[in-house]
């Protein structure tokens, strides 16, 4: 993305979003009470103390649009999903203002009041934006303003920075073809735009086509190329923009921050920093708690089956990797044979296992088994939503077959996930089962967690054995 377009756009949108707010703010008073679409019984107390508030309102919305990622830039250009975060926001900005109006003792606030600026900012905001756009699209398409790029590199790199690009028409960029050093594609047409030329091309080209960007887009084993591009466009005035080539590596929530000036490039991170690490782990110790306390009289009845129907101890510790790879000790409810693996070793379990108890084929079947894991949770070696752990001795096999399975670890594994309430567990496809897990860790957010325990209450049955 363009930072400067960027911060430029989002400056005015947040301006517009600013005024917009304000009349909807005022606009909810008049229905209330000068047209009162709400009966009103109680007179009109005059607009004063309501604009009196009219900046606090700006600064608890200003604060809800950024929480609900008004200001993020939308790559799929999709004005439906821009609509759902204005709604989302507006749902945030209802409830502060809730709770400001709750606390704020020096004048009794209409609720009404607030239940309607809730849908007039939601229709307000949608109708801006909307505007917004298209007032953005016909500039484009009357060539106002616009700069012109150079791609070097044709290949997935260089076809997804053209497609950023054509996706992103606020940017005011349009591009003019691509630069590939391959003689025998020279000419082609990928994605609308020709390929134009050869880098030794590559000064003629910016000087021909009037461009004003170059964004190189080679792939990480081209990357003495970049320097020569860099070195033939020093003549010239253009921007150079070069575009890590991430696809190379396995990456996990990748970002750029930087080290006293110095840009530093994460690979790989886990999106549990700062307040969503204390959010999640104050989660999983209320729920973990309240589960164990509510779950007692079940957990002794399970403990007393398993004791009555097979000699050996009631629960089984396994050890299993965590977080950043750690071990820990996994409790589950004894479901087998003690000496289940005395002659095959570790395998893992299949349907009809013939090394379950008579009370072990129903709590496998039923997930019942895997209840004593809240005391791992309570403790904190796991989560109650997560990746499922795996034991070592398989981990050991996995990670030098499955690429990016040793991602699925930064973060807690637990006790039901979103490839498991997907279907993704027991004998299954691994390869799926890491694509699921690491959407999860990509995309976390406690809305999620909420939605996979809400699956799980379905699902739980479902590849259990």
């Amino acid at each position: 993305m363009l930072k400067k377009h960027s911060q430029f756009v989002e400056g005015l949108l947040f301006a517009g979003d600013m005024a917009a707010t304000a009349g909807a703010w005022c606009l909810s008073y008049v229905l209330r009470f000068v047209h009162p679409v709400i009966p009103v019984t109680k007179g009109d107390p005059g607009f004063g103390a309501y604009s009196e508030i009219l900046p606090i309102v700006l600064v608890l919305c200003a604060i809800a649009y950024r929480a609900g990622q008004l200001y993020a830039p939308r790559r799929e250009g999709s004005l439906l999903l821009e609509l759902f975060g204005i709604v989302k926001a507006n749902a945030i900005a209802f409830l502060l203002l809730v709770a400001f109006v709750t606390f704020y003792r020096a004048f009794e606030y209409s609720r009404a009041v607030l239940l309607l600026f809730l849908g007039v900012n939601t229709i307000v905001l949608a109708f801006f934006r909307a505007a917004i756009r298209l007032a953005l699209r016909r500039a484009r398409e009357r060539g106002w303003n616009l700069r012109f790029a150079l791609i070097v590199g044709s290949g997935k790199l260089g076809q997804g920075v053209a497609r950023r690009i054509g996706e992103n028409p606020w940017m005011g960029v349009r591009a003019v073809g691509y630069i590939d050093d391959r003689e025998h594609r020279q000419g082609q047409v990928i994605q609308g735009l020709r390929i134009l030329g050869t880098l030794a091309d590559l000064d003629r080209l910016v000087a021909e086509k009037g461009v004003d960007q170059v964004w190189i887009a080679l792939p990480f084993k081209q990357a003495a190329k970049v320097e020569e591009a860099v070195e033939r466009l020093a003549q010239t005035m253009v921007d150079i923009r070069i575009v890590p080539d991430l696809t190379t590596f396995a990456t996990l929530n990748h970002g750029v921050t930087e080290l006293d000036g110095l840009p530093i490039l994460h690979l790989r991170e886990t999106p549990l920093v700062g307040w969503n690490r204390v959010i999640k782990r104050s989660f999983d110790v209320v729920m973990s708690a309240i589960a164990l306390v509510l779950l007692s009289i079940p957990l002794a009845v399970i403990a007393l089956l398993v004791k009555m129907t097979s000699k050996g101890p009631v629960f089984y510790s396994q050890e299993r990797m965590g977080l950043d790879g750690s071990t820990f000790r996994m409790l589950k409810f004894r479901t087998m044979r003690v000496d289940a693996e005395r002659e095959t070793g570790a395998v893992w379990a299949k349907k009809d296992d013939p090394r379950r108890t008579p009370i072990g084929t129903f709590l496998r079947s039923t997930s019942l088994d895997e209840l004593p894991q809240f005391w791992n949770v309570f403790k904190g070696d796991m989560s109650i939503v997560g990746p499922r752990p795996e034991r070592p001795v398989f981990i050991d096999q996995f990670k030098k077959s499955i690429p990016g399975y040793m991602m699925r670890h930064k973060m807690k594994t637990g006790i039901t996930g979103w490839a498991q309430v997907n279907g993704w567990r027991g004998n299954t496809s691994l390869k799926k089962r890491i694509q699921y897990d690491l959407y999860y860790i990509e995309n976390w957010s406690l809305w999620f967690d909420l939605r996979i325990m809400f699956m799980t209450v379905f699902r739980i049955r479902e590849n259990a054995y």
